[in-house]
């Protein structure tokens, strides 16, 4: 699994953080999401997902690790 922050769009509220602090980072300067890991590890995945299912703004997107076949 990957994460991918739309910083356009995140406001910093730290939900993401909150919620899967191994995974999202807060920048010190703007309060914005940082993804730490990238890829995310299999026992972060649960937390991740629900950071991204928790966004108040929905920044945040979850991809499968590999590209999918065109």
């Amino acid at each position: 699994m990957r994460v991918s922050v739309d910083l356009d769009v995140c406001q910093g509220h730290g939900v993401c953080h909150m919620t899967a602090p191994d995974v999202f980072a807060l920048d010190e300067e703007d309060g914005h999401a940082i993804v730490q890991v990238d890829p995310v590890p299999a026992e972060l995945e649960a937390d991740a997902q629900l950071a991204a299912d928790s966004c108040p703004e929905r920044a945040i997107s979850v991809h499968d690790s590999e590209p999918a076949d065109v």
